[in-house]
């Protein structure tokens, strides 16, 4: 819903809180009959939209002004030595904000790393027996730690501090010989003891190989060890460890766990522990009074002093002092090595990785203020959300860029500035934000107090309507809250002196009709009777007044060019204009900016479409063909050419609409494809001026030819017909050979052979001859009556030499 309505605001200042979009109009004239004064807020547009000029509308907004801008420090190692105090790394240092509700302020954070930047490092080592080799390695730290630390920075300091146990059983023995030495007889140990500072920090190598040399290993009883007592003294008790405003590291060497808080009860300490400095003669004096701090305890100190933790543990107690790191944040851990130029590696890459990370944190918020962080990183990276607090691999030189933006929901209270932090975790510097928040309008400061617009100075008026004196109501103030329903005062809120009070959509107050608010804050009654509303119109399209008008006291006030009860009746007739320009297609007449076309046979929003007019059928057939077959000219187009109509497929024929049985015109349509086949559709516009074709969902193709009768019958005739004609061949040779042979026995019989005879036989019969077989020849000769056999064979080798020359055929003698 509307926030600005939803808060129901009674005054200025009470509307600008509710949110960034509410405005507040201070026209006196603004209200109509039976608003009430909390209709005067509202969203800006929506104020307009109802009459209120903007310059008559309240809507203050936030702004931002930098008060300490100095620029992050650009300093190369070698140079200029500086103070801490003159070297700075982030910017701006202090700015002002000023807030209105739900509107948020942003600005961006700048930090740098400065190169050269002075360290301070504490050395905090458990001296329980069993870290007596380590103890060793550490003696000679000093001046090695000093070597490496200045290739880094050239003001470095470093200290040292010891611890033990709560001096308490069951943490120690607390007999007389155990207290003076914890360790068996032939071991020289030192007392135990709870947290004691041998050194306080100094750039004086030397005085630390000392100092450290002369430390004696002591002993307890169980294995965790009050290492958080000596954290928190260590991060509470400033002046006795020298701490600087500058990176501060502390560096926690162990090989076991460690106590926490609720640990102390088992020695009887039951008070927690307070996070104060108790040190006297540089030991901590409280531990058998107050119980271990707890890990958030100590988070919180070490966060508030600057600290960064290093925790140097040996390989067992990795896990749990990882699981330690990922609560503490700006702390590293790392393996405790029985070489101390592992320490110094160990302590230098914890420092690397530790300042390579920016995070930003901020102190406590003011009631209803929220912050939100983006990051711009190394390398364009960004990060929003909880991430956007922090950037990583971070070099020394390297600029990084925080968006940040605060915002407040309401005023607080007191009304009051506030004062916020800013601060990168482990750095001494912060940015300082105050606070100012916008609880009331720029009108307030000219309301006039018991002002007689208000019923004779009954309230004060300001902003255009008047904020009542308490026990006083109305419009103006008129009303005692005492008697605000009494009879006399309803009988005023009855229309034409009826039963219902302000139509039943408002109450009466003071004599007066106030009407009730809807859930919907753009629908309001209104009137002297609320019996008006802005809601109750004619609507068209399921729209109020068709979308194109505003709803007055239930009738529609339409706008230019649209008239009707719901403002749907268009009055411009550019909609009805066909392709050739002129009105409906000159077949119809333009209502309302819609076409009613005169002549049945068109259709369509300008009278042009005529579904039963020759060609139609032709002029859809690709279109259909692609759509219902996938084939035709069109099929590589179909989707962007063909979509101007539903497609509708039937089965058969008969399940077409037919002209009889639709109440729109509809064109039978039978169209042939590229393979000879037909299809069946109809064309039609429906009663909503939807193009539809119904199409039969298979194609009627003619049956094609039975190859193989075809190719049989084919093969079959051309066996016969030869067949045939070698039987004419063979009864012509027969009836040919038949003559042939009764000419000859007819000449037989008549013949007288000689051997001149013989060859004049020959001449005439060798024509004859030529075709018949050797065999036959032969038999014809001895079959001559009367031929010898000695004629016969002169006969027969003259015969031979004849035919042979003749070239007609050879023929062998045997």
């Amino acid at each position: 819903g509307n926030e600005c309505i939803n808060a129901n605001a009674k005054y200025c200042g009470e509307c600008i809180q509710a949110g960034a979009k509410c405005g507040w109009c201070k026209d006196p004239e603004f209200l109509k009959q039976g608003e009430t004064v909390s209709t005067r807020c509202d969203e800006l547009q929506s104020l307009i939209k109802r009459g209120c000029n903007a310059t008559m509308i309240e809507n203050p907004h936030g702004k931002q002004k930098i008060l300490k801008d100095k620029a992050v420090t650009n300093r190369k190692k070698g140079a200029e030595k500086l103070k801490p105090e003159d070297i700075t790394q982030i910017q701006p240092q202090k700015l002002s904000l000023t807030l209105r509700s739900g509107e948020p302020q942003s600005f961006n954070l700048k930090f740098k790393r400065a190169e050269d930047y002075p360290i301070d490092l504490y050395y905090l080592m458990d001296l329980s027996y069993s870290m007596k080799d380590d103890l060793e390695n550490v003696k000679n730290l000093g001046t090695s730690l000093m070597l490496e630390m200045s290739k880094i920075t050239s003001d470095f300091r470093i200290g040292f501090g010891s611890f033990v146990e709560k001096t308490v059983m069951p943490y120690i023995s607390t007999t007389p010989a155990k207290l003076l030495n914890p360790c068996t007889s032939d071991q020289n140990c030192t007392s135990p003891f709870s947290y004691k500072n041998v050194l306080k920090l100094t750039s004086d190598g030397k005085k630390f190989n000392t100092l450290v040399g002369q430390q004696h290993i002591s002993g307890n009883l169980d294995s965790p060890e009050g290492g958080f007592d000596a954290i928190m003294q260590v991060a509470v008790c400033g002046d006795h460890i020298g701490w600087r405003n500058v990176t501060r590291l502390l560096v926690f060497s162990t090989d076991a766990g460690f106590h926490f808080a609720g640990d102390g009860k088992l020695g009887g300490i039951v008070l927690p522990n307070d996070g104060k400095c108790h040190l006297e003669n540089n030991v901590y004096t409280m531990s058998h009074y107050y119980d271990y701090p707890s890990i958030a305890h100590l988070v919180q100190k070490l966060s508030d002093n600057n600290i960064q933790t290093i925790f140097a543990v040996t390989e067992e107690f990795q896990p749990v002092y990882q699981e330690l790191k990922n609560l503490i944040p700006k702390s590293a851990v790392g393996t405790l090595s029985a070489n101390s130029s592992n320490v110094i590696n160990l302590i230098i890459n914890a420092y690397n990785s530790l300042s390579s990370e920016v995070i930003l944190e901020n102190s406590k918020l003011p009631e209803g203020v929220t912050i939100a962080y983006t990051s711009r990183c190394k390398n364009g990276v960004v990060n929003e959300g909880e991430n956007g607090r922090k950037c990583s691999n971070i070099s020394i030189g390297d600029e990084v860029t925080f968006s940040i933006s605060v915002t407040s929901k309401g005023c607080p209270k007191q009304g009051k500035p506030e004062t916020i932090k800013i601060k990168p975790l482990g750095f001494t510097e912060e940015v300082e934000i105050i606070l100012h928040f916008i609880c009331e309008c720029e009108c307030h400061k000219e309301g006039v107090k018991n002002s007689p617009d208000c019923h004779y100075g009954n309230g004060t008026f300001e902003c255009g309507a008047c904020k009542c004196n308490e026990g006083r109501v109305g419009r103006v103030c008129e009303c005692s809250s005492n008697d605000v329903a009494t009879e006399d005062m309803d009988r005023t809120c009855r229309k034409d002196n009826g039963t219902d009070i302000c139509s039943n959509n408002g109450e009466c107050v003071c004599g007066t009709c106030e009407c009730k608010k809807r859930d919907n804050p753009e629908e309001r009654y209104s009137g002297q009777y609320c019996e008006c509303d802005n809601f109750n119109c004619d609507r068209s399209g399921n729209k109020l007044c068709g979308g194109h008008g505003r709803c007055e006291c239930r009738v529609c006030i339409c706008d230019p060019m649209w008239t009707g009860s719901a403002c749907d009746c268009s009055l411009d007739n550019s909609t009805c204009l066909a392709s050739n320009k002129q009105i409906c297609n000159g077949r119809g007449t333009c209502e309302c900016g819609t076409c009613k076309c005169t002549d049945p046979k068109f259709q369509g929003p300008t009278c042009e479409t005529c579904p039963t007019c020759p060609g139609v059928c032709t002029e859809h057939k690709e279109c259909v063909q692609c759509r219902a077959f996938g084939t035709g000219d069109k099929k590589d187009t179909c989707e962007k050419e063909c979509s101007y109509f539903n497609l509708i497929k039937v089965k058969d024929r008969d399940k077409l609409p037919q002209p009889n049985d639709a109440s729109y015109p509809v064109m039978h349509c039978k169209e042939r494809d590229a393979n000879d086949c037909w299809f069946y559709y109809t064309y039609a516009v429906n009663n909503n001026t939807e193009k539809e074709v119904h199409v039969v969902d298979t194609l009627d193709c003619p049956a094609g030819p039975d190859i193989i009768p075809i190719v049989a019958g084919v093969v079959a005739g051309i066996v016969l017909i030869g067949l045939a004609l070698l039987l004419i061949w063979k009864l012509l040779m027969i009836i040919h050979d038949r003559r042939e042979f009764a000419k000859f026995e007819k000449e037989k019989m008549n013949a007288k052979w000689d051997t001149v005879g013989v060859w004049s036989w020959y001449k005439y019969q060798k024509l004859s001859w030529v075709k018949i077989p050797s065999t036959k020849v032969l038999s014809r000769l001895w079959s001559i009556p009367n031929m010898k056999e000695n004629d016969g064979v002169i006969a027969f080798n003259e015969l031979c030499y004849q035919v042979s020359t003749t070239a007609v055929f050879t023929m062998s003698v045997e």
